[in-house]
C-alpha cells in the first residue's frame, strides 16, 4: 500500500535540511523533524524512523504529522513549531505598579522585609486581584529587577 503522504525532496530541500542539522542552532524539534524528513526521503518506513529517533521522543504518530505537514504546506511549516497565542498577563500596569509600590514599601510591622507570600496577601486583601500566586508576584519583580534582599 503506497503512502498517503509521501516526502519527494528536492536537492534544495535536502541541503537546507542537512544544513539545519549541521550547524545544530535550531531548536531540538526542529532538528528531529528534518531528521525525519530525510529518512522518510531516504525510504525508510515511520516505524523504523520512530525507532530510530526514539530518544528524542519521537512516536509514529510523530513521523506521519510530519509528513502530512511537509505535503501539505512544505518545509517550513514542517520543521518550525506552529505560532502559540500570547498568554495573557496575570496584572495590568496599574496592578503592576501597585505591586512594585508595595513591595518598595516599609515591610509589615514584626518583619524585616516582604516576602513572595506576604505581597501577594497583601495586594488580595486589598482587592488590588482576585487571586494570585507568590511565583506571579517574584516573576513581575524579577523583571523589574527589584531585590527584596
Amino acid at each position: 500500500m503506497a503512502k498517503k503522504y509521501t516526502v519527494n525532496l528536492s536537492t534544495e530541500e535536502v541541503e537546507k535540511l542537512r544544513s539545519l542539522i549541521k550547524t545544530g542552532k535550531s531548536k531540538a524539534r526542529s532538528m528531529t523533524r528534518a531528521h525525519i524528513l530525510l529518512m522518510a526521503w531516504e525510504g525508510e518506513i515511520d516505524k523504523a524512523i520512530a525507532e530510530c529517533l526514539r530518544v528524542h521522543g519521537v512516536h509514529v504518530s510523530t513521523v506521519e504529522r510530519t509528513r502530512a505537514r511537509y505535503v501539505e504546506g512544505g518545509i517550513e511549516l514542517a520543521v518550525q513549531d506552529r505560532p502559540h497565542p500570547p498568554k495573557q498577563r496575570k496584572l495590568d500596569g496599574e496592578q503592576e505598579a501597585f505591586l512594585i509600590a508595595t513591595a518598595c514599601s516599609k515591610a509589615p510591622s514584626g518583619r524585616n522585609r516582604w516576602t513572595m507570600k506576604l505581597l501577594a496577601e497583601r495586594i488580595v486583601s486589598l482587592n488590588i486581584v482576585d487571586s494570585v500566586s507568590k511565583e506571579t508576584v517574584r516573576s513581575y519583580l524579577k523583571k523589574t529587577k527589584l531585590n527584596l534582599g
